[in-house]
């Protein structure tokens, strides 16, 4: 079992940035795969980046490559989402999950059995 929690999110203007966090607790954090979600109002759950338990892999989806860099520190048993240059299209809840297929990055929901409760991000035209 793992616990998560995310913080980081609220409003920002469009080009600003935000860093989202995400603390586990409960088995070791290294053993998990880690990502993170969002969902837009009105639309289905999306996959927006992962990172492997070992930090070694990383996989997003298109359209935030070169904005968004997931990364881990597994010491401190935290994941963090920086997300850069913001567009109002990126506003959503933004939920991190973990999987126990340490090795697999994927960008399939149904791969994580751990989630988080989820937290806005706003970004305004």
């Amino acid at each position: 079992q793992v616990q998560l929690v995310e913080s980081g999110g609220g409003l920002v203007q469009a080009g600003g940035s935000l860093r989202l966090s995400c603390a586990a607790s409960g088995r070791t954090f290294s053993s998990f795969a880690m990502a993170w979600f969002r969902q837009a109002p009105g639309k289905g759950r999306e996959f927006v980046a992962a990172i492997t338990g070992s930090g070694s892999v990383t996989n997003y989806r298109d359209s935030v490559k070169g904005r968004f860099t997931v990364s881990r520190d597994n010491a401190k048993n935290m994941e963090y989402l920086q997300m850069n240059s913001l567009k109002p299209e990126d506003t959503a809840v933004y939920y991190c999950a973990a999987s126990d297929r340490s090795w697999i990055a994927t960008s399939l929901s149904g791969g994580y059995q751990y989630w988080g409760q989820g937290t806005q991000v706003t970004v305004s035209s």
